[in-house]
């Protein structure tokens, strides 16, 4: 398996963060894939295979750790890539909430 759980929705209150200029301010870091809970079920085959997907947003996936529990809030293309690339670990931002 891929992720740890593929969920539909984000199960964690809204934390604020809309914009990618808000998103900068949390630093990225290595998550591995496995720790990670999709908040999408379906996959657009055309951002996974264009070549300038993260060109008009954040280069990193945004995460969001609550109660433990880390969902891919952003970025999924990006994870099915480092997946099929056979890469156990993603470069992302990781926002931890309570």
């Amino acid at each position: 398996m891929i992720f740890k759980a593929v969920g539909d929705g984000r199960p964690y209150p809204d934390h604020g963060l809309v914009t990618s200029k808000q998103w900068a301010e949390v630093p990225p870091r290595q998550v591995r894939l496995d720790e990670l809970v999709t908040t999408k079920v379906t996959l657009n085959l055309d951002t996974l295979l264009s070549d300038d997907s993260t060109f008009y947003g954040d280069l990193f996936a945004h995460v969001v750790q609550w109660r433990g529990v880390m969902y891919l809030e952003d970025g999924l293309h990006r994870a099915v890539r480092a997946a099929l690339q056979q890469r156990p670990v993603l470069h992302a931002r990781v926002l931890v909430i309570s």
